[in-house]
């Protein structure tokens, strides 16, 4: 127990005016920030307007939430949201109704990452049909940014003492004194360090490409400047591929050293995470090696 990390933070930032301002939501929007900054830089490397660029920050932004939010109530509390209109209306609107009659306010209290990738597929699909641009281009380059904006989710996990670990004897253990008072895995804080670590790999693959690219496109003398694929030197959806099976397949392993979220968990040989994780694995695997193939 002297080796354990005691672990008790108030999620409330500061409170103005009875509003409330958490660690969570400010968290969610350095993520949403960080991969904003990201995806630009990309658009302005191979010279796509802002025109085309502006609306992209709404798209995403709401195809997250929305997808997050009703990821979480139909694959971890369905018998709750669905059970009365009042639960129902709870799942759309950040509100919780108290037993006396009254209500308040709650922020949205439970997001599920896998929702979260679902709703922003749908939403990028929805934006590139208007904005006349490549379906998985546009993947690719969201998928460079996106682990950093998992890096900030799991962090503001932390903050909440949320998607505890199993109990352990790790000098590095945590006490969520918020939950219980037993050493146990700070898996938020690993998933965190692990999305951190493919963020800088993203980021290193990208300028590599980035700068092999502009060597290509350097006018020779006697030679046409090549028109090159927005993907050069990778193959189209490479990126997209690497991202979902980095992501994912680090979720699925995690997750053996995760509590359980909901008790219909405990009866699984897989917790629903894991389930929900190998479809994106397949997917993942399929644009990093298969998508794009010429047929012979």
């Amino acid at each position: 127990m002297l080796l354990t990390i005691h672990w008790s933070p108030d999620p409330e930032l500061f409170n103005i005016g009875g509003i409330s301002i958490r660690y969570y939501g400010l968290l969610w929007i350095i993520g949403i920030a960080c991969s904003y900054f990201m995806v630009r830089r990309q658009y302005r490397d191979k010279k796509i307007g802002d025109d085309k660029f502006d609306p992209l920050f709404l798209y995403c932004f709401f195809g997250m939430l929305i997808g997050s939010r009703l990821g979480h109530c139909i694959f971890y509390d369905p018998e709750y949201f669905f059970g009365s209109w009042k639960h129902f209306i709870e799942m759309i609107v950040p509100i919780h109704f108290l037993p006396d009659g009254g209500w308040k306010f709650t922020g949205y209290t439970g997001l599920a990452s896998h929702g979260g990738t679902l709703g922003l597929i749908l939403s990028l699909a929805i934006y590139c049909h208007r904005s006349k641009m490549n379906f998985v281009d546009v993947l690719d380059m969201i998928a460079v940014a996106t682990p950093i904006c998992a890096c900030c989710i799991r962090l503001a996990n932390l903050m909440n003492s949320e998607i505890i670990g199993h109990p352990t004897d790790m000098p590095w253990a945590f006490v969520f004194e918020r939950v219980d008072m037993v050493p146990r895995h700070p898996a938020q804080l690993y998933e965190a360090i692990a999305y951190f670590i493919f963020c800088l790999g993203m980021i290193y693959l990208y300028k590599r490409g980035l700068k092999q690219r502009k060597e290509q496109e350097t006018p020779q003398f006697g030679k046409p400047k090549p028109v090159l694929p927005l993907s050069y030197p990778y193959r189209r959806g490479f990126f997209f591929g690497l991202c979902l099976t980095e992501i994912f397949t680090f979720r699925f392993f995690i997750e053996f050293l995760k509590e359980n979220q909901v008790e219909f968990e405990e009866s699984m040989t897989l917790n629903m995470g894991q389930w929900l994780s190998v479809p994106f694995v397949l997917v993942g695997l399929y644009f990093m090696f298969f998508y794009g193939r010429k047929k012979s």
